[in-house]
């Protein structure tokens, strides 16, 4: 069995190192034209795997900035649009273990091309919709979108609408029910979005290890790093990019925007959604094009070649090169040996090595307490822009702005310094511990500050405040309807807000009892309005125009002071992932870390990244104080949201996940502790084995070399 398998390294030898003289001596001419073509080759390969970090990056960070957009398009609650943002995960896991297993004996990188095109083909996917539902319809009265006639929204008798207008009203209506009855075009949404996560599996595990085997040894950690800052720049320009669409209306380009009569800052408002993934799919492409001519395999650089010490492989691939005809010649038989030989040794090593990872407590208290902190960030990350946009009615397209120029930002340099002061400092693992431990501690009691951050409901007759003015206390769907409005032939089912002189939001003209209006469009302006008088002066009929009303004048001030938290929380919650990650690293065995961190990327992904958004989804639609009504009937996308139990269903989530994470980190700090205090007693004890006992504890406390690469998994989207 030796032999076998000392020839099967003798022939991966072989097949991974391209041929050379046979010569004894190599002329300096012909060395240095190699080394130049070796590092231009990686370097070539840097620049694109650095590329497609950044493509895929943005393409993840603008789904993110269209949660909203997405959930009013297609009028679905937000626990459907947690399941469309959890299937990319599901996309991902589907392929990771077939794609990390083979891919590294294929070409590595036309695996990545092919990869760029199906994340392409899946981006492309999700803007398809658009082209195939028609025109998005948002509920507005007659008489603001055709004609400048004075109708009365107030329809005390139908006779003052023509009767062929309704009855063609009625019909579009129903056509429209029985076009939508049987689509739901938000499945493609999710298929494209499982596309994407299936492109995307080759390119770290595939880019990072063709990295690490042709570049120069003492390089790779700097290549690796530099892909890794890259990547930090794309949801920068993700979220931007969802920004400066949220702008522009979702038809834009095949309707006349003279006749939107709903602006940006309307909650109806949908942006031009479908076009960020137009120009990321693109993107995509465009990474994915040098990698169908980049070669198979690089020159090994000189010193891999010729150092015995350089690398734990290469002891294996150092044979010579006098046998080489031998093993070329048996390379069928040789390869099937190997192939068998290693499937035996997995097998006959994988339980052993399961039950000695789950048998070291640090590791498991780290998985747990990582799987929960990573529920509490990603659920907070994919909900922040709904909480910025309904807390303190801030648009869509400011919403994105802020996370992408200011948050992100924040989380980039928060990951960067903790690598910084676990160098500078020369943390160990216990310290790496405390970093992390304390990182999450303070950050979270910074979150803790947000609830005295809210703002408070916006004043909607019928809805939050009744429309004598007091606070609501009974059923709001039946509290829609009062004296002022009895008269009204109105639909408890319609949301086309009106703001009040009074500065109360009505949910339409008619419930406001408005009998006129005057002009069209956006510059509507309804009078005679009953119900809006009725706060100051019940006797007194005041005016309304289109749109809900501002939020309280403390709501800008208090966005400001959660725009200042909320950039410290992302850095100081970012300063522990390195350290936990190192920690993560240097808490097992070494011929066990690959395994272990399959595992770990694996539970985080299974138990975190799918979950999180759908039960976040789940709890915010339960704060939601009007849904929206589809054409054909059932529930469409929330309209409004009660912002004081949306703040504490949103933060107590939140902080609750990472409360728990926190004790579990508590608990691999006292594991820690306690190894470490177990193994001064032996050294204390034990005076003759000082120096063995305290270079163990140098090698698991100070391991520089297994600080590689700084890599928080998924940080680009995660946040």
């Amino acid at each position: 069995m030796e032999s076998s398998s000392k020839e099967s390294t003798q022939f991966f030898s072989y097949n991974t190192v391209l041929p050379v003289d046979r010569s004894s001596f190599k002329s300096e001419s012909s060395a240095s034209k190699e080394r130049q073509s070796c590092c231009g080759g990686i370097k070539i390969f840097l620049g694109a795997l650095s590329f497609v970090y950044f493509a895929k990056a943005l393409s993840g960070s603008y789904l993110k900035s269209t949660i909203t957009q997405i959930e009013r398009r297609f009028d679905i609650p937000s626990s459907l649009v947690g399941v469309i943002d959890g299937s990319f995960e599901i996309g991902n896991l589907l392929i990771i273990i077939l794609v990390s297993y083979f891919g590294a004996r294929l070409h590595r990188p036309r695996i990545i091309g092919a990869g760029c095109l199906i994340m392409s083909a899946g981006t492309f996917l999700i803007a398809m919709p658009q082209f195939f539902m028609g025109r998005y319809r948002y509920e507005r009265f007659t008489s603001t979108i055709n004609s400048t006639a004075s109708i009365s929204p107030c329809l005390q008798d139908r006779s003052q609408t023509p009767l062929s207008s309704l009855e063609k009203s009625q019909v579009k209506m129903n056509a429209g029910c029985e076009k939508e009855a049987g689509s739901s075009m938000w499945i493609y949404v999710l298929l494209g979005n499982l596309l994407r996560g299936i492109g995307e599996t080759p390119i770290q595990p595939l880019g990072i290890t063709y990295i690490d085997d042709y570049a120069i040894e003492e390089n790779a950690a700097l290549y690796i790093g530099c892909v890794q800052t890259v990547a930090i720049i794309g949801p920068i320009f993700g979220f931007l990019l969802g920004s400066l669409c949220a702008k522009l209306y979702v038809d834009i380009g095949f309707v006349d925007l003279d006749n939107v009569t709903i602006t940006h800052k309307d909650v109806q408002w949908v942006g031009a959604w479908w076009l960020g993934y137009l120009i990321a799919g693109a993107i995509s492409v465009l990474a994915g094009i040098p990698f169908w001519f980049l070669p198979k395999h690089l020159p090994k650089p000189e010193r891999r070649k010729d150092s015995n010490t350089s690398s734990e492989q290469s002891k294996f691939i150092t044979e010579d090169s006098k046998d080489q005809h031998k093993f070329y010649q048996q390379q069928q038989f040789l390869r099937f040996l190997a192939w068998l030989s290693f499937l035996l040794f997995c097998l006959a090593d994988f339980l052993p090595s399961l039950k000695s990872l789950f048998g070291n407590p640090v590791y498991i208290l780290y998985l747990c307490a990582s799987i929960i902190q990573f529920n509490s960030l990603i659920g907070m990350v994919t909900y922040k822009p709904k909480y910025i946009e309904q807390q303190y009615g801030q648009t869509s397209s400011k919403t994105n702005f802020v996370i992408g120029l200011i948050n992100i930002p924040a989380v980039a340099f928060g990951i960067f310094s903790g690598g910084l002061i676990m160098k500078k400092c020369r943390i160990g693992v216990l310290g790496a511990a405390k970093l992390s431990l304390g990182s999450s501690f303070f950050g979270y009691l910074l979150l803790l500050s947000l609830f005295a951050m809210g703002c408070e409901n916006s004043d909607v007759a019928g809805l939050t405040v009744s429309y004598h003015g007091t606070k609501q206390m009974t059923d709001y769907e039946q509290a829609l309807f009062s004296e002022c409005n009895s008269g009204c032939a109105c639909s408890k089912n319609d949301w086309d807000p009106i703001c009040g002189e009074n500065g109360v939001t009505y949910v339409s003209a008619c419930l406001a009892g408005c009998h006129a209006s005057n002009g069209s469009g956006k510059n509507t302006v309804y009078f005679n309005c009953s119900c809006v008088g009725t706060l100051e002066s019940p006797s007194q009929s005041s005016s309304a125009v289109v749109g809900p009303c501002q939020k309280g004048n403390e709501c800008p001030k208090m966005f400001l002071y959660f725009l200042v938290i909320s950039v410290i929380t992302s850095y100081t919650l970012s300063v522990g992932g390195t350290p936990g990650y190192i920690l993560l690293l240097r808490c097992i065995k070494p011929h066990l870390k690959s395994f272990a961190l399959g595992i770990y990327t694996l539970a985080i992904r299974v138990l975190a990244g799918i979950p999180a958004p759908v039960y976040f989804g789940v709890a915010i639609d339960t704060t939601c104080l009007k849904w929206g009504i589809k054409r054909c009937g059932g529930r469409g996308a929330c309209r409004l949201y009660d912002s004081s139990a949306l703040r504490y269903v949103y933060l107590g989530l939140t902080l609750m996940l990472g409360t728990v994470s926190i004790f579990f980190s508590v608990a691999v700090l006292w594991v820690l502790r306690k190894r470490s205090s177990h193994d001064e007693t032996l050294s204390t004890n034990g005076e003759r084995g000082t120096p063995g006992t305290k270079s163990r504890k140098d090698n698991f406390v100070n391991s520089d070399h297994l600080v590689q690469t700084t890599y928080w998994p998924e940080k680009e989207t995660r946040l």
